[in-house]
């Protein structure tokens, strides 16, 4: 009996493995903590294999800081669309928003994101990405430049209660603010 033949993945499939190894690692060790050899090994393939894909170490930060912006993008848009009104709105972008970022994934790319904006090239791809949240966000709620900082704030206050993993002492400090962030947006 033959043994069955081995699939062999596509160039773009090792490129997404890649992409979704390079986010996990560099959202613990961040752009100059993570060595490209790692993330090579994570998914099996050599690392002139990974620079043939992504060209450099710091193009594939880049592109899994895309994919995080991208991502985050999309989920305020399905909550925004969903909304029937202004309030419903920031109710339902906050709760999606909390639930993206409760995904250390998603949480910790975005930390790495702004740790790394002294490079001029990567401050440009997080302020476009960022500026690109924000602006679906008040394409739905209509908020006012108040209502934005309000909004946006609660949800960075949040970041970083949960990056320190203050949320978990349900009796803490953290409660309360939480409980403050998660409260209804009211302007009336």
């Amino acid at each position: 009996m033959n043994a069955p033949a081995a699939t062999r993945s596509t160039a773009e499939e090792r490129r997404e493995e890649i992409l979704h190894a390079a986010i996990d690692r560099f959202g613990k060790t961040g752009l100059h903590g993570t060595s490209t050899e790692t993330i090579a090994r994570d998914v099996g393939v050599s690392q002139p294999y990974l620079f043939r894909l992504f060209g450099t170490k710091k193009k594939l930060f880049m592109a899994a800081l895309r994919w995080a912006f991208d991502h985050t993008a999309e989920r305020i848009r399905e909550a925004g669309e969903a909304a029937t009104d202004q309030h419903d709105a920031f109710r339902r972008i906050g709760y999606a928003y909390t639930e993206l970022m409760s995904d250390r994934r998603h949480l910790d790319i975005q930390l790495q994101a702004y740790a790394s904006t002294s490079d001029p090239e990567i401050r440009r791809l997080v302020n476009d990405g960022f500026g690109r949240m924000v602006m679906e966000i008040v394409r739905y709620t209509e908020a006012s430049p108040q209502q934005l900082a309000i909004f946006v704030g609660r949800g960075m206050l949040l970041n970083v209660t949960t990056a320190m993993g203050a949320l978990e002492d349900p009796e803490g400090w953290a409660s309360m603010i939480q409980e403050g962030c998660m409260g209804e947006m009211r302007f009336d």
